[in-house]
């Protein structure tokens, strides 16, 4: 089931972009003449060169259409208010979000899959179908995650006029004001965790100062007790918990 769920997200990179059936249509071909007029090599070219760049901004493309976005940053400030520096490493914390990002997006994938990318690949439906389709499941997931303020914010700027339901919301207003949701919403969880480190910090700080230990920096002092106060409430369950549950409207 995971390994089927990852081949539709990789899949799916390349079908919402709309370069699965148009870019590969192209004869890649390259006709080279002397003394002569080649045209199909440079329209050829132009073409691959065209399905590079979009494949390579793909990836960027979805972790703003997708809970990445939350996980990793709500990840980061874990590691920041525990003030372990690179513990736990970039690759960890990249890694545990990517599948936390799959966990929470596998319904939403799953649709996609079965509505689109499958009818797609059996050739059921055009391109252009298929990615009518396919962006219906992710308008769903990014409109239950947007702010109206943030949604209005784009929506009067392009002037666009309000849709009956999310289905109408063009796909090129719904993300970026999905992502600046996402981005407040991962801060104010970021501010939450801060707040009991930040209290060790203030009580560590204060008694070495009652003490006259102003030279010993209380970092050395505070990071101990932090990570064993995270250890001991399961710091781990409870964030990847709160992610879950945030997800869950």
């Amino acid at each position: 089931m995971k390994k089927k769920l990852l081949y539709s997200f990789i899949a799916l990179q390349a079908l919402l972009l709309g370069i699965g059936g148009a870019a590969f249509a192209a004869d890649p071909a390259v006709n080279i003449e002397i003394g002569g007029t080649a045209t199909q090599g440079g329209a050829s070219s132009l073409s691959i060169l065209l399905l590079i760049t979009v494949l390579s901004l793909a990836p960027a493309i979805l972790v703003l259409m997708t809970s990445f976005t939350r996980i990793v940053i709500v990840l980061g400030f874990v590691r920041t208010s525990l003030g372990t520096q690179q513990m736990p490493p970039n690759q960890v914390l990249i890694g545990l979000a990517l599948f936390l990002t799959l966990f929470v997006m596998s319904p939403t994938l799953s649709q996609v899959n079965e509505q689109a990318l499958q009818p797609y690949l059996k050739g059921e439906i055009t391109q252009t179908q298929a990615l009518a389709k396919a962006e219906v499941p992710m308008k769903e997931f990014m409109y239950k995650q947007t702010r109206e303020k943030d949604l209005l914010l784009f929506m009067k700027y392009t002037k666009t006029e309000k849709p009956e339901t999310y289905q109408d919301i063009p796909i090129t207003v719904l993300v970026p004001a999905y992502a600046i949701s996402e981005l407040k919403t991962a801060f104010q969880m970021g501010f939450m965790i801060f707040v009991p480190f930040l209290i060790i910090d203030m009580v560590v700080a204060s008694t070495l100062m009652a003490m006259g230990m102003m030279m010993l920096p209380p970092v050395m002092i505070s990071l101990p007790f932090k990570i064993l106060l995270f250890v001991l409430v399961d710091g781990w369950y409870l964030v990847v918990q709160s992610l879950l549950t945030s997800f869950q409207t």
